[in-house]
């Protein structure tokens, strides 16, 4: 439990500083700069993380049982920041909101009450950067499973995001403080500030802000986030398991796909099954359109079903919402014409098919060949052209140009993907390669970055390669993670810089997890093989 909400806690320190939380940041600098106690943050922040709790958890059930819209708490929460702007520009206005609380003047704290309240509007108009632990909440939360770890994890995540929040709004204090013989005109001018944001939120401007900024937490949510014991950890609390891995090859075969299940409604498409589409190539796309990482995401989408549609391919674009406000078919409605998108879109509410692909992450794409198999699976932005060249191999096209869409995803200088089949063998280092034949390679004294070797008996097929007797590879990598596609049964001893850091038992043709450290590493990865273990490629993160 204590590493759960270690989890949380990171991961909502790093939402705190993700593009994500920009458009609610002038909210909370305008409300500590318009209090007169330094109390006045903390009662913002607390607002903020209640409401945030609270609607991640439990509004969508109490809209619910109230027979209300489910955005109605959002509606509300922009209602009440045009309200305070008001009080803040007009001053008559804001006595006349005072009047029927004077009696509280007597009291210290008289202001802590509306900072409260202005935070507990943020609350339900605070939309972070969705990563696992959110997704792990909100599956939770629809499923009505919600204990006490799930209120653990959500006020940990909560707390987390709270931190650099409070710092702001004391910040926004501080500046007031310091220019308090303009007093008189810091409160209209922050509630023009709050008035302005409020108009951002009503027409959606907020997104497109901050999907023209790059994702520049990316890489730490994966180290947080994204690591195999973070997994494991949502898996236990879901109840469904760490998911299918990743893996931007088509050599594996995941076997059939799961049912679409529990749909609510259709958007661009009548009902369809997976049954239906067999024949077609489709690629299921787990979103929300308050996601930024999705939003970012769909050009290369809309790109993809525009060139390949009339080839085959189909896009089925899964819609589970993270909050309240995103159940609504008419928002979900509106967000998809206002967006382009024209390919099916399936309002999965109830997370009945995120749970039947044990999926953990938005966006994630799952892209499933003419027989209805899973072989292809793609968690978070970028790798657009591995994707791409996925779906036009399961297509068979490969005539038509492939699209050209600018890749937004930030990219850290990490090794880059690696084929050990002779096809597409890049950087080796060592004996010259004697194809679809066992040869014997000798291990070079020394390696470049990013080069790699081949040491004892190896068959190096146009794919694949695969081990003999006494096989070793090295690779020069520098990164935190590295994974490898390996196939077949037997182990494989990691080394690192000559010192042994684990054994991996490989029991099937799937993406292995080799190396997953919190640093970046400059090092030499060597491992050992049994024989009869096949290797197609690496990746890194």
């Amino acid at each position: 439990m204590l590493v759960l909400l270690g989890i949380g806690f990171l991961a909502g320190l790093i939402t705190a500083i993700s593009p994500c939380v920009l458009p609610v940041l002038p909210l909370i600098l305008a409300g500590g700069a318009t209090s007169s106690t330094r109390r006045r943050p903390l009662a913002i922040i607390a607002g903020l993380v209640t409401t945030f709790t609270l609607s991640v958890l439990l509004a969508s059930r109490l809209l619910r049982a109230l027979g209300l819209p489910q955005d109605a708490l959002r509606t509300l929460a922009i209602v009440l920041l045009f309200v305070m702007a008001a009080t803040l520009i007009f001053a008559p206005l804001a006595r006349l909101a005072e009047r029927p609380f004077l009696f509280l003047t007597r009291r210290s704290g008289n202001d802590l009450g509306g900072g409260f309240l202005l935070g507990a509007s943020l609350g339900f108009v605070f939309v972070p950067c969705g990563g696992p632990v959110l997704a792990a909440i909100s599956a939770v939360a629809a499923n009505e499973k919600i204990g006490a770890r799930a209120v653990g994890v959500t006020l940990a995540y909560a707390l987390g995001a709270a931190v650099p929040m409070l710092l702001i709004a004391y910040g926004g204090r501080g500046i007031s403080a310091r220019l308090r013989a303009g007093a008189s005109r810091i409160r209209p001018a922050m509630g023009l500030v709050i008035a302005a944001t409020a108009f951002a939120l009503v027409f959606n401007v907020d997104q497109h802000f901050t999907t023209a900024l790059p994702g520049y937490t990316d890489a730490l949510q994966k180290h947080v986030e994204r690591t195999s014991s973070a997994r494991r950890e949502l898996g236990k609390l879901t109840g469904a398991g760490e998911g299918l891995v990743a893996n931007d090859s088509l050599a594996t075969d995941y076997g059939a796909a799961p049912p679409f299940r529990g749909i609510d409604a259709w958007i661009n498409s009548k009902p369809l099954t997976t049954q239906q589409l067999r024949g077609k190539v489709v690629l299921v796309d787990f979103w929300t359109y308050s996601c930024i990482n999705c939003l970012r995401t769909l050009p290369h989408l809309k790109a993809w079903y525009a060139r390949y549609h009339k080839d085959g391919l189909v896009i089925v674009g899964v819609h589970t919402p993270e909050f309240a406000f995103e159940h609504s078919l008419s928002n979900v409605r509106g967000a998809t014409k206002r967006l382009g998108v024209e390919y099916p879109v399936a309002l999965d509410n109830s997370y009945g098919t995120w749970n039947a692909y044990a999926n953990q992450y938005w966006p994630a794409e799952y892209l499933i060949d003419r027989r209805g198999h899973v072989r292809h699976v793609h968690f978070g932005e970028g790798q657009y052209e591995e994707s791409e060249n996925a779906i036009r191999t399961l297509l068979g096209e490969t005539a038509v140009p492939m699209t050209r869409v600018a890749d937004t995803t930030p990219r850290d200088l990490i090794s880059p993907e690696s084929y050990l089949g002779y096809a597409r063998l890049d950087r080796f280092v060592g004996t010259r390669i004697h194809n679809d034949q066992p040869w014997r390679y000798s291990l070079p004294p020394s390696l470049p970055q990013n080069a790699l070797a081949y040491g004892g008996t190896w068959t190096v097929g146009q794919e694949r390669a695969t081990a003999g007797p006494d096989a070793k590879l090295r690779f020069h990598f520098h990164a935190n993670d590295v994974y490898l596609v390996l196939a077949g049964h037997g182990s494989v001893r990691v080394l690192v810089d000559g010192r042994e850091l684990k054994r991996v038992r490989v029991d099937g043709d799937r993406l292995y997890t080799l190396v997953d450290s919190p640093r970046l590493l400059d090092a030499i990865l060597e491992l050992r093989f049994t024989p009869g273990i096949s290797a197609y490629a690496f990746t890194f993160g």
